[in-house]
Formats: structure tokens, sequence, C-alpha cells
């Protein structure tokens, strides 16, 4: 037994160090970059207390007090995390105001200058301008309108809520704002050499240049409005999507975008589409896994092994004896793994079993308390109009004769730690309000929906993490894979590129549709 305790101890050292070396060849070979969504609470709770019991076995039948003392603790790790979470937020926050600050310079810039190139004439010589004519004016009008088109186009394309901060600078938009500075620097040398130096007293030019300054804006626009938002809707290639904790699987349709665009659009589609991450009932599994692994335990009813086996006739003795052993406890455990199927079947019938008739009961009460609900507001309409109960205090006053079974429920599905008691309150004076059906009230609770229909403090994916071999600036091709890592569990991105659909016509002849029925004459026909 002590050489297999030697050989087993080695076997374990030897695995940790692949691991190890697996562990930094992986981390010298992948590329990985962060992409933070807007700030939200974390998703089930306390990470202290992931994967278990959060809340109160017994909340539905015990009362909340509120005291002065917390029993909430923070380890070393904790501290660690809070503090490079602090120092990632005020980066990014510092990066987007100014990446924001820059733009607005930058469209300052671009509305201010047509302005002065009418205005500047006629402060530095406006005794040697020509006079401007119908013509002239006509162009002013041209250049009001164009400008205040021109300011709504940019407002509704570029200064809209951001929906997350990218690792990486977004390639497109900073061409496009490179170019617009190009293009007003170069106008602006031009007008200083030919009209500045010169003192040109042709106005209705000047104003012609400007008009000819606003055009080339709204082109550059349109430029920004096809690269920038027409070019990504045509799908290109079919994305899987795959959770890697319970394997939850998409498929989506994505345009000709960058891995870092495609993995913001993944994140928007998982929030929507994607049941909730619910680490509890992988907790579960994994205790079921470990119960029907566990070892059996040997006894020697002869006696004990010697601690330190010596040479000799008796040493072999007590080695064939543990070669024997161990050969009756692996074929004790082969046979286990044989009869665990049955285990686990039993299991999972029994536990679906529990589910059916606790969603019964649940279905039944919420069922009676609804029909109470009818009553009272049948009852409340006789009464006068101060006596009247409003929505919430309605719910609360159904609630108790559904907490239990709710409670049972939510114990047996895992999901107490998904809905609170103020939430469920919350939601039953919705569907008083909206005079919804029972059925209406259950469903957020029968069926898991997806992460957005939960309240923020259970948002626990406030920070991702991009990782990708390729350059996130790159676009998709096929093949790419690349990995978005939450705070339990990520998502594997595989794309593949749709591919290309020949389709061919083939000429029917109308006249091969005509058939002929023969009869006889000898048929009852």
């Amino acid at each position: 037994i002590l050489e297999n305790q030697n050989v087993f101890k080695f076997l374990v050292v030897e695995r940790s160090r692949d691991r190890h070396k697996s562990r930094s060849k992986d981390s010298r070979s992948e590329k990985s970059v962060t992409i933070n969504t807007p700030p939200a609470e974390p998703l089930l709770g306390d990470t202290a207390v992931r994967g278990e019991q959060v809340q109160d076995d017994n909340w539905g039948e015990t009362t909340t007090a509120i005291t002065g003392t917390s029993e909430h603790s923070l380890s070393q790790e904790d501290i660690v995390r809070i503090t490079k979470d602090l120092e990632d937020s005020v980066g990014l926050d510092c990066r987007r105001y100014f990446t924001r600050t820059l733009a607005i310079i930058l469209g300052l810039l671009v509305f201010l200058t047509p302005l002065a190139f009418l205005v500047l004439p006629h402060i530095l010589w406006p005794d040697k301008l020509q006079s401007c004519g119908t013509a002239c004016e006509g162009l002013f009008i041209s250049v009001a309108f164009k400008l205040l088109i021109l300011l709504l186009a940019v407002w509704a394309l570029f200064f809209r809520p951001a929906r997350a901060g990218l690792p990486r600078v977004y390639v497109f938009r900073a061409l496009l704002a490179v170019l617009v500075l190009l293009f007003v620097i170069s106008y602006w040398l031009f007008y200083g050499v030919r009209i500045l130096d010169s003192q040109d007293e042709n106005y209705q030019g000047i104003v012609q240049y400007a008009v000819s300054l606003v055009d080339a804006l709204l082109f550059i626009h349109y430029l920004a409005i096809v690269l920038l938002e027409l070019r990504q809707l045509q799908p290109c290639y079919s994305v899987c999507v795959t959770r890697s904790t319970d394997g939850e699987t998409r498929h989506y349709n994505l345009g000709q975008l960058s891995i870092q665009r495609a993995a913001l659009a993944i994140i928007e589609h998982y929030y929507c589409d994607f049941p909730v991450h619910n680490p509890a009932l992988l907790s579960a599994s994994k205790s079921r896994a470990a119960k029907h692994l566990a070892g059996l335990k040997v006894y020697n009813v002869d006696g004990e092994f010697p601690a330190a086996p010596a040479e000799g006739p008796g040493n072999n003795a007590a080695a064939g004896i543990a070669h024997s052993q161990s050969r009756a406890m692996i074929a004790a455990a082969a046979r286990r793994r044989d009869t665990s199927h049955n285990e686990l079947y039993y299991e999972e019938a029994e536990h679906e079993r529990r589910v059916r008739k606790r969603r019964a009961r649940l279905v039944v009460a919420v069922e009676e308390a609804f029909t109470h609900i009818k009553r009272m507001q049948e009852e409340e309409q006789k009464k006068a109009p101060g006596d009247v109960m409003d929505p919430r205090e309605a719910a609360q006053a159904i609630f108790p004769s559904m907490a239990r079974a709710l409670q049972k429920y939510l114990r047996t599905t895992k999901q107490q730690h998904c809905h609170s008691m103020e939430s469920i309150q919350q939601h039953l004076a919705f569907c008083i309000t909206n005079n919804m059906t029972p059925k209406a009230f259950l469903e957020s609770y029968l069926t898991p929906g997806p992460t957005v229909q939960y309240s923020r403090d259970f948002w626990r994916a406030r920070q991702w993490t991009l990782i990708s071999e390729a350059s996130v600036t790159s676009g998709l091709k096929d093949g790419t894979i690349f990995l978005l890592k939450c705070v339990d569990f990520s998502l594997v991105v595989t794309s593949k590129k749709i591919p290309y659909i020949q389709m061919s016509e083939e000429y029917i002849d109308p006249k091969s549709h005509k058939f002929v029925l023969r009869l006889q004459s000898e048929t009852s026909v």
C-alpha cells in the first residue's frame, strides 16, 4: 500500500507539473484584452457565497430585521480584486471622456470652419469686398440648411450613448476622424494662401468655397454611414456560441465585423437569448459525481502492514496480499460503476417527481390567491374611494397564501437565489395592476428566463475579458476562435463562413402537366 501511495504521489506531482507547463504555454500563446460593459451589480449575489444557497430557506416564514452590524467579511483576495476593478474602471472612464472630448473638439472645428470662411473677409478687409447679389444670398440659405442637416446627421450617428468600452480603437471611426481632420486642414491651407494673403474681393466666390466644404462634409458623412452601419448588415459568418459550464449553445449570423465588434454583438445577444446562469445546478451535479466516484475503504483483518517494507520472504507475502486486495478494490469499483447509472436514473426520476408535485401545489395556490383578488376587487367597488387598496397593498395581502408553495418550488429547482421577496412582491403588484392571469405571473418562475429579465442586482457580468490569438481589430475569418471570459464561466465562440450559394433555373414545359384519362367500356365508369 505504501508503494502504491508513493506511485500515486509521484503521478500527482507529474500531473501538476504538466498542468503548470500547459498553463504557461497557453498564457504565452494567447492575447487577452478586456471589454467593459456598462456598470452593473453582481448577477447572483456575493461572490463569496456563489454556487450556494444565498438566501435563507425559511424566508417565507420568518421576519427580516435590519441591524447596525454586518456579518459580511472580505478576504485579502477580495480586497485586491476590488482595488484592481476600481483602477480599471477609473482608467477606462478617463479614456472614454478623453475620446469624447476629442470628438467634440473635432466637431466644433468642422462646424465653425464654414462660418469662419464667411465671417473673416468682413472683419479683415470689409472695404474691398464686392457687393453680394441675389445668388450670393441664396448661397447663405443653402449653407445654413446644409449645416443644420449635417448637425442632426452627426448627432444621430456619432453622439449615441456608449454601449460598451472596447479594448482597442474602432478602426473605421478613427480613419474617418483622420480623414475629416486632413480635409479641414487642407481647406484652411488653401483658404489662407489664396484668399487671406491676396485679400480676394470676390465675396461670392468665397461663399461658394464655403458651400463646397459643406458639401464635401456631407459626402464624408455618407461614407461614414456606409462603413459603420451598412457594411455589417449583410450576414457573412455564422458564429456558434457555447457556454463553458452547462454547454448552452446559440447560433448567430454576423456581417463583416472585427473580432472585438463581434464580441460586443455576441454579449448583447447573450443577455437576451441565453437562460440565466445558475451555479447551484452545477454544484449539485458535481456533488452527485463526487458521490458516485468515491473510493472504497480496505481493512486488513489479519494484522497491520509494516510501516517500512524490508527485504525478505515476509515482504513478498505482504506485497502479494496488497496486490490481491488492490485487484479486489478495482473490481468492486468497476461493479459499482456498472450499477451507478441505476442510482442516477432513480435520483433524477425522484427529483422530477418532486418538481412536478411542488409545481402543482404552486399553481393551485397562485390560482386561489388570484381568485381572492377578484373577489376583493368586486367588494372594493362597493366601498368608498378612500377604502380602496392599491396594487401594492393587495400584493402584500395575498403573498403569504402562496409564499410557502413558492418557496418550496424555488428551493427544489435551485432558483431561490435569483428571486427575493421584494422582487416577487413587485412582480405580483405589476400583474395585479395590469390584470394579468395566474399563468402570466408564474411564467417568470416556472421557466428560467434570460439574464436581462432579472434585476441588475443579479448581473454578475460587469466585465468581460476577450481572449484571442489574432488581433482583436482584425476582421472575422473562417475558423476564427476566441473566448469571452466572465467571473464564473466563459463563452467559446467559433465562426464559420456562410457558403456561396449557386442557384440554377430549370424550365418545365406547361404541356408536361397535361394527362389523358383512358376509359374502358367494360368498367362501370
